[in-house]
């Protein structure tokens, strides 16, 4: 069964919480969450703060929007050139 789907701001805060003093055990049980999970999200995002984390998100949904436009246009392109291949 699935848990539940932390935004990468929780991730943050979450990591933030291990630097006070908890252990990672410590807050892997209060935040229910797997020490793996917590480890994983510590590789991930442990140098960034909230900031950078807001700025990568951003440029992963520009980066996204970028790929669908240029998929939109690759394919365009290639029925344009079957459409001039069928007429000639």
């Amino acid at each position: 069964m699935k848990g539940k789907r932390h935004t990468t701001k929780e991730k943050i805060r979450i990591l933030r919480e291990s630097d006070v003093g908890k252990s990672s055990i410590e807050v892997s049980k209060d935040r229910n969450i797997s020490e793996v999970t917590f480890h994983r999200w510590k590789r991930e995002f442990g140098m960034m703060d909230i900031n950078e984390a807001k700025r990568l998100q951003e440029l992963e949904k520009e980066n996204s929007e970028l790929k669908k436009m240029l998929a939109e246009l690759l394919l365009r392109n290639r029925m344009l050139e079957a459409i001039k291949a069928q007429k000639w």
